[in-house]
């Protein structure tokens, strides 16, 4: 039987290099099902996922109202287009805005979408409003470490020139400063500036968690200089921080809020959430034309999906549940790393979280991150690292207090050698 198994995951990777681009470096892993927050892959061995697809499986794999939803809706509509209204799409609309902010939903497909879509807004906003720019404001200020997607525009915004090196020549009007550091922002402000851009807990730079005062000082920076304050909740958004999105931990609200990842749950969904203001740049009634749009963004299936989410995050109470598992993860971690220097900081809210490593202190055992990654997967466990040295846990909102004690028993064995 293992040799058959064996062979059924070769042939996938075999089927998979003969016909598909090779983009990622995959593992040599053929996942097959999952439940939960347990994967089982083709030789039938069990995987405790603590990392949830990068954050999209919120609730974990096939949960039961979702598996539900798609079923019904199957059965009734899937796909119409944006030239007629729909119930589902409606309902994920008013579920984002009551558990966020008063606001109006442009759905899509990714996170990278719903950046591009903000920012497409933004030089809306820069062209209505120039100022003292006679050609219009056009210029965006992001982060250094940021990521905000790999299309044209959302490419340029990301701080990390792994992204767009090789892709030029680059769309204009992108300026890197450090996060959490307002003055750096204040200070790259010039006549030409239209937006600022931040994750309020940077991910791929690190899960950096910014100092209190940092997003209520952009948006006093934004009010006072009419700049559109646009917040990537890719990440941070739909309950991973222990909040519905980041941006409540400091009770500021962004003009635009942008999701994907969890808000799908695994399906293909993004969303630009734009406050009412902001929102009447893309009525194409001012235009006499749609100047923004999408094709299958809000189809019925992923938005009757998007809509259940908001229902059992707020009927089982899950996004109270992240945060209190979240601060038990981070009391165990620290404590463990009292006794145990190869980790030098916990950081993170609720559950997503990051463990930087003194990748000095773990000798010869492992060079990076990854390598530590690597050996928690051989022992079932699935977990991310950025930066080569920051390790992230961000498991689905459903996990178990067991499975969460069962995982980082194995990570901290991992890490102590």
């Amino acid at each position: 039987m293992a040799t058959t198994e064996s062979t059924q995951t070769q042939q996938i990777i075999d089927r998979h290099d003969r016909t598909m681009s090779i983009n990622y470096g995959r593992y040599p892993v053929a996942m097959m099902h999952g439940k939960g927050s347990t994967l089982f892959d083709a030789l039938g061995k069990q995987y405790l996922d603590l990392f949830a697809g990068f954050g999209a499986g919120v609730l974990g794999h096939c949960h039961p109202d979702l598996v539900k939803t798609v079923s019904d809706q199957a059965r009734k509509l899937w796909h119409v287009g944006n030239l007629f209204h729909t119930d589902p799409q409606t309902r994920a609309a008013e579920a984002i805005s009551k558990f966020g902010f008063d606001g109006r939903s442009y759905f899509c497909h990714s996170g990278a979408d719903a950046n591009v879509a903000a920012l497409k807004l933004a030089r809306l906003h820069g062209q209505k409003n120039k100022g003292k720019a006679s050609n219009g404001r056009y210029k965006v200020i992001s982060t250094l470490g940021s990521f905000h997607g790999r299309s044209f525009g959302a490419m340029e915004a990301t701080g990390q020139p792994k992204v767009y090196e090789g892709f030029g020549p680059l769309v204009p009007g992108y300026v890197h400063v450090p996060y959490n550091d307002l003055g750096a922002v204040e200070s790259a402000i010039d006549d030409e500036t239209v937006a600022v851009l931040v994750e309020p807990i940077q991910g791929e730079g690190g899960v950096n968690v910014p100092d209190d005062t940092y997003l209520s000082g952009l948006r006093k920076l934004c009010d006072e200089r009419d700049l559109v304050l646009i917040f990537d909740e890719v990440w941070t958004g739909i309950g991973h921080t222990g909040k519905y999105f980041g941006h409540q931990h400091w009770q500021v609200t962004p003009d635009v809020m942008t999701l994907a990842k969890g808000v799908g749950g695994g399906l293909p969904v993004g969303v630009a959430h734009i406050s009412p203001r902001f929102a009447e740049l893309f009525d194409w009634r001012t235009h006499g034309h749609a100047v923004h749009a999408s094709t299958l963004g809000g189809n019925c299936l992923a938005m009757a999906v998007t809509a259940t989410i908001f229902d059992v995050l707020h009927r089982d109470k899950l996004v109270e549940r992240a945060h209190t598992l979240g601060n038990g993860i981070i009391d165990r971690l620290r404590a463990f790393a009292k006794a145990q220097p190869v980790i030098t900081d916990v950081r993170g809210m609720g559950l997503y979280l990051g463990i930087e490593l003194d990748l000095a202190a773990l000798g010869d055992r492992f060079k990076t991150g990854g390598d530590v990654v690597k050996a928690c997967m051989d022992r079932g466990v699935l977990i991310n690292a950025v930066q080569g040295n920051v390790l992230r846990i961000a498991p689905a909102l459903v996990i178990e207090q067991d499975e969460l004690g069962r995982g980082l028993d194995v990570l901290e064995e991992v890490l102590a050698g």
